[in-house]
């Protein structure tokens, strides 16, 4: 295992991908990835909501500076919003990453552009933000810790025009090669706590608690994915609500998956609310 911990974003990760990855309610949504020869990305998204019948699409092309260190990213969406990336890594020095980014909506005029910057060595991963506004920038920053095993972050987010912390989080948890234990603290009134467990390299199973000061209700939810083979992944999930997820994923060929998932809910199951969604993927 790396000695160097994940940034604070990231800590949980793994047992929320088991809950969010692979599953597309109420919508069927087509994605195409195609890379030039001289590395060239470009991206196009499209997806279609079942109940609206909304339609949003996104064209993203990318390209890497290898021996500099640099990429370069542009996307242009259905809701006419265009956005810019540009990214440095390890260059100024070694483990550090900044990145640019930039919006702009012609429409209404609107505009926005972030700073991102992130520090990572042996035992930790700091990361600091800032997001402007004409009211007044908001400036957000992270560190994680760990050793052995152990990791534990700090996350606070101020926002200067309002002059008032939007984000006061503290993460605690436990990384092993095979199974993961992370909890954490959200502005002292929201408390979540999640268990990864890859039991076999075709089978993997998560559990996740959230709870709420002022409220008497805890959240449940438990989810594992399974590899049938290599062309060939299930998946499922379920709350305390009773509301089930199923997903199945199809390599039908070299660089196209097709997915097709569903949301029951098991309590009504004569009535309407049950969703279906289906996903195509391309990659050349």
């Amino acid at each position: 295992m790396s000695k160097t911990p994940v940034k604070y974003e990231d800590l949980g990760k793994e047992a929320r991908d088991v809950f969010g990855k692979g599953y597309g309610f109420g919508c069927v949504k087509v994605d195409l990835k195609t890379t030039t020869k001289n590395g060239v990305e470009f991206k196009t998204a499209g997806s279609s909501m079942n109940d609206t019948g909304k339609v949003f699409g996104s064209l993203e092309t990318k390209y890497k500076y290898s021996d500099y260190g640099i990429s370069l990213s542009e996307k242009w969406t259905t809701d006419n919003v265009l956005s810019s990336e540009i990214t440095v890594e390890d260059q100024i020095a070694k483990g550090l990453k900044l990145q640019f980014d930039t919006t702009f909506a012609p429409n209404t005029g609107k505009k926005s552009a972030k700073i991102k910057t992130a520090y990572k060595q042996d035992y930790l991963h700091a990361t600091g933000d800032v997001d402007f506004d004409f009211a007044g920038p908001t400036v957000q920053g992270s560190a994680v810790v760990g050793y052995e095993g152990w990791h534990a972050g700090y996350q606070v987010a101020y926002d200067t025009s309002k002059s008032k912390l939007i984000a006061n989080n503290f993460s605690l948890g436990y990384r092993a090669k095979d199974f993961q234990i992370h909890s954490a603290v959200n502005d002292a009134s929201k408390f979540t706590g999640s268990i990864y467990h890859q039991i076999s390299k075709n089978l993997e199973v998560a559990a996740q608690l959230n709870w709420a000061t002022g409220s008497s209700n805890t959240s449940f939810q438990g989810g594992c994915k399974y590899d049938v083979d290599k062309d060939t992944t299930l998946r499922a999930k379920v709350n305390n609500n009773s509301h089930l997820g199923l997903a199945y994923t199809q390599r039908l060929r070299d660089g196209i998956k097709a997915t097709v998932s569903s949301h029951i809910d098991t309590k009504n199951l004569n009535q309407g609310g049950h969703k279906l969604g289906l996903s195509l993927e391309m990659e050349a």
